[in-house]
């Protein structure tokens, strides 16, 4: 029989059911063999950022076979960069898989997270947003030994501050927030930003809506994105004979491993390669428009901001019913936008405006120890040790944290690898719970100095940091709080090991990490490591194998 008390205490709370929460979950089961967890979601589904992000065209620029857990590959992706739907019913399936949804609590927003000393606990204080379940209790408590921030880094939405902009009579919506029951037939609509979400927008919108006008600030760097499907019978191949998937996701890993050095190496020959690229596609989508070109074109170095990987952004700009404005906007008013002393009429205004990337947590209230607010912590920008751990927050670690984002890579094997660290941690804690202890693990400050100072020194040399223009990568002051500056198997290496003399370790059971220096975890080698022959080899074995059981028997065949 369930006790009071179990309701609302756990070994460890996980904020967020997105990729990162999930995958943490997982590994709460696969390498810690517990499922003492509670996982609260503010929305009423899983998925995170695939969940909140449902505007037209909305996919990912990552290739599927690569966008996806290392654990559960999905041999059924139907295109080579997947679409918000199918990404979305990937992760419902995995969810599903794993028996998670006993344990998420959804409608479930964190309001404050403070570090009780005297239990040596978390107390996570919770709003309940759903009417009826609200009905029952409208906030409680959560008691847990470890916590988890699985918010990632794109999830509040950015609000841009433009004046005016609340006395707009029309419709406004931000792109994370999309309205499906507006029609945009016949309309005449404004997008504000230009960056890889308008990208995706612009293309679906412009064949619908009678006009359509977008405010740029500062022109993208754009590749190609040459998406196409994926067969039936490819997709046979990848489900009966993994070999072969796992052989082509690695062939995906090495290509976008050897992509580091054009968005980070200012100058470099691969740097050059993709504005060549980008430069080229313009002039072959773009021919008849000269002027058109040279607004599209930036005059920062590729990397400095996200790339932008498409192939119909270009066509879409061209078209007879777009208009690039390139001049500031001066204010809105109840009936359009003032730019450039002129005023146009809309009926619409799309906010594709990105999210509050620099305050990671935002809007949860964390206090660590001595009451301390993470903003305090935090006063001179976000940082973490691995980009997990943070300062003066015992028993703590976040998933794509600081200084964990990618401009190259999926950011699947980043939060695999911070997973994994992670539940490294929780273990010994789990174990002194068990004993009743209270087991504390607290970063040391000079580690976490150590780090930044290093990763700072590589950052200021990257692209990222360019001063030539402005990004979600890096605050006010020119500090890039969000990129990582190597590629991802050096992060996966450097997060292969705990190095517990890291941490000040405390409390009840402590004794148990005293005679250990560091804990070995391994990485998920995920770079190409089958030879060809080793491919022929299986497919051979798989085409005996499959003749010798009958058509019959495989159709029955499940996918796992």
């Amino acid at each position: 029989m369930t006790t009071f008390s179990s309701q609302n205490n756990a070994a460890v709370l996980i904020i967020g059911a997105g990729v990162s929460g999930l995958c943490t979950a997982i590994d709460m089961i696969r390498r810690n063999d517990s499922r003492d967890f509670i996982i609260v979601e503010k929305g009423t589904q899983i998925g995170g950022t695939w969940n909140d992000n449902k505007y037209p065209g909305c996919c990912c620029d990552i290739w599927s076979h690569l966008y996806s857990f290392s654990f559960e590959q999905n041999p059924d992706w139907t295109r080579e960069y997947p679409g918000q739907e199918e990404i979305l019913s990937y992760l419902i399936q995995v969810a599903q898989k794993w028996g998670l949804y006993r344990y998420i609590r959804f409608n479930t927003e964190v309001e404050e997270a403070r570090w009780n000393e005297s239990t040596k606990k978390w107390e996570t204080s919770l709003s309940v947003l759903g009417g009826k379940a609200a009905e029952c209790a409208a906030s409680y408590t959560i008691t847990s030994d470890f916590l988890v921030s699985a918010v990632g880094q794109l999830n509040v939405p950015h609000y841009p501050t433009i004046s005016g902009l609340d006395s707009f009579q029309g419709k406004i919506m931000h792109s994370a927030r999309w309205d499906w029951s507006y029609q945009l037939s016949g309309k005449k609509v404004a997008m504000i930003g230009n960056g890889a979400t308008a990208a995706q927008i612009l293309p679906e919108i412009s064949d619908i809506a009678q006009s359509v006008t977008v405010f740029q600030r500062t022109p993208n760097w754009v590749i190609p994105r040459n998406d196409k499907p994926i067969s039936e019978a490819m997709r046979k191949v990848y489900r009966y004979v993994p070999a072969v998937r796992k052989r082509y996701r690695a062939s995906l890993m090495d290509i976008r491993e050897s992509l580091h050095e054009a968005t980070v190496d200012i100058g470099s020959q691969m740097n050059e390669m993709v504005k060549t690229m980008s430069l080229d596609m313009m002039n072959w989508q773009i021919p008849d428009d000269k002027d058109l070109r040279r607004r599209l074109t930036p005059d920062y170095p590729p990397g400095c901001k996200r790339i932008i990987i498409s192939d119909d952004y270009f066509p879409a700009m061209n078209r007879a019913n777009v208009k690039l404005e390139t001049s500031p906007i001066d204010e809105v008013s109840p009936t359009g936008i003032k730019s450039a002393g002129k005023e146009e009429d809309f009926d619409l205004i799309i906010l594709a405006t990105g999210f509050r990337t620099l305050e990671f947590m935002f809007p949860i209230k964390v206090f660590g120890l001595g009451g301390r607010p993470i903003e305090q912590i935090w006063k001179g920008g976000a940082r973490a040790y691995l980009g997990m751990t943070v300062e003066g927050l015992p028993n703590f670690g976040m998933l794509y944290g600081p200084n964990t984002n990618l401009g190259h890579n999926s950011i699947i094997l980043m939060i695999e690898a911070q997973s994994r660290y992670i539940n490294t941690l929780i273990s010994p804690i789990l174990k002194s719970r068990a004993n009743g202890g209270d087991l504390t693990l607290l970063p040391l400050l000079s580690r976490i100095n150590s780090y930044n100072n290093e990763i700072q020194e590589r950052l200021g040399k990257s692209t990222f940091a360019d001063p030539s223009c402005d990004s979600w990568y890096k605050n006010a002051d020119g500090l890039v709080t969000n990129n990582w500056c190597g590629t991802v198997v050096e992060y996966q290496t450097r997060t292969a090991t705990v190095e517990w003399s890291d941490f000040n370790v405390s409390g009840k059971g402590k004794e148990c990490l005293q005679s250990k220096a560091r804990e070995q975890i391994g990485r998920i080698v995920e770079e190409t490591q089958l030879s060809t022959l080793s491919i022929m080899g299986s497919m051979l074995a798989s085409v005996v194998f499959v003749a010798s059981i009958g058509p019959k028997v495989i159709k029955s065949l499940k996918v796992i």
